[in-house]
């Protein structure tokens, strides 16, 4: 399990207990958390999962592929280095504190 904070554009904080082998959108959206649309459900076929990923994890995390690299192509207001979608994202140990931010909106 790991401790995920995620950080709504406005900056108010959730703080979520996501069990390993769900992604960090389906933990978002298990618990509530506002800001993760996932129209897709999880599917890479959309941004609505969009986030700026915390500038210390970056670099932790495993490389995009190239099929979430083109949907990013159509979030709001991407970020090269910090932008990621959520769904792509597999929730382990290694993941404990990752912090992500939600953009103003979702495409």
């Amino acid at each position: 399990m790991a401790k995920i904070t995620y950080i709504e554009h406005d900056g108010t904080e959730h703080v979520v207990d996501v069990a390993n082998g769900l992604t960090v959108m389906e933990g978002a959206r298990d618990n509530g958390v506002p800001g993760i649309e996932a129209d897709c459900g999880g599917a890479c076929a959309c941004s609505t999962c969009h986030v700026y990923v915390d500038e210390a994890w970056v670099a932790k995390l495993p490389e995009k592929d190239p099929m979430e690299e083109d949907m990013l192509e159509f979030a709001y207001e991407p970020d090269e280095t910090r932008s990621r979608l959520t769904c792509q994202l597999k929730v382990s140990d290694a993941l404990d504190g990752l912090v992500v931010k939600m953009p103003e909106r979702q495409i």
